[in-house]
């Protein structure tokens, strides 16, 4: 990919995870499947993500719920390292097909029962938080999870924004070590750094502006649409190149 467009392609993930409130890696991830590695997917997304977050902590800092933060904190941090160790010992073809149908599985049941809500306890956060973890360290993205697990806390949005983006901060910074340990990062790529973080801060603040003024409904059903789609390409490409 030229740089201009990958910066167009970052900043759009990125306006919308803020505004779907999934995280931009949902997008990000099976998209940039189809121009670089698997391995060096996982090493940008991770990197997008800490300056993502970074500026959602600053744009949200007045909104974030310390209580939801502790709770799926704690088991996202620590499943997040399993997985992202899980990435050296088995296949990226494993990986990628994982996320594939990981993604059609999400985004079909939730356009199909768009009223499914799980229980708002303690339980629903710890169970959640070990699987968007382990999700985000394994596939790169686990932002699906913990949204479809936040909504059921009935959080306003920009709360919902805030808390999601203080729990995924330590997720990231965390993994990103890792993937640079194992080896992920190519150091060719170095100079795209400079775009993500342009990207990360630029598309954190337009979906801030856009946030009260677009139906988030209506926007999460387009972007399960279009993870829907992604998913489905991902799997016809992985039949025909990977097949398990």
């Amino acid at each position: 990919m030229g740089a201009a467009l990958f910066f167009l392609f970052a900043l759009v993930c990125e306006i919308i995870g803020t505004l779907g409130g999934f995280g931009s890696s949902v997008l990000f991830v099976p998209l940039a499947n189809f121009f670089f590695a698997a391995s060096l997917v996982l090493s940008l997304t991770s990197i997008l993500h800490v300056f993502s977050n970074t500026a959602k902590l600053w744009l949200f800092r007045k909104t974030i719920s310390k209580h939801l933060f502790i709770l799926y904190g704690i088991p996202s941090l620590l499943f997040t390292l399993l997985g992202a160790y899980l990435t050296k010992v088995y296949s990226f073809s494993y990986l990628e097909w994982a996320l594939a149908i990981f993604l059609l599985l999400f985004s079909g049941l939730f356009l199909l029962f768009p009223k499914i809500q799980l229980k708002a306890n303690n339980s629903t956060a710890l169970v959640s938080g070990s699987l968007a973890g382990f999700m985000a360290g394994f596939t790169g993205t686990g932002g699906a999870i913990r949204g479809i697990s936040l909504v059921a806390f009935n959080l306003e949005k920009n709360l919902f924004v805030g808390t999601s983006a203080a729990i995924d901060f330590g997720v990231d910074f965390s993994r990103m070590f890792i993937y640079y340990y194992n080896g992920f990062f190519e150091i060719d790529y170095m100079y795209y750094i400079p775009l993500l973080v342009i990207a990360s801060f630029l598309g954190s603040y337009i979906g801030k502006q856009l946030l009260n003024k677009i139906s988030q409904e209506v926007f999460k059903k387009i972007v399960l649409g279009l993870i829907l789609l992604i998913s489905i390409s991902m799997l016809i490409k992985l039949s025909i190149i990977t097949p398990l």
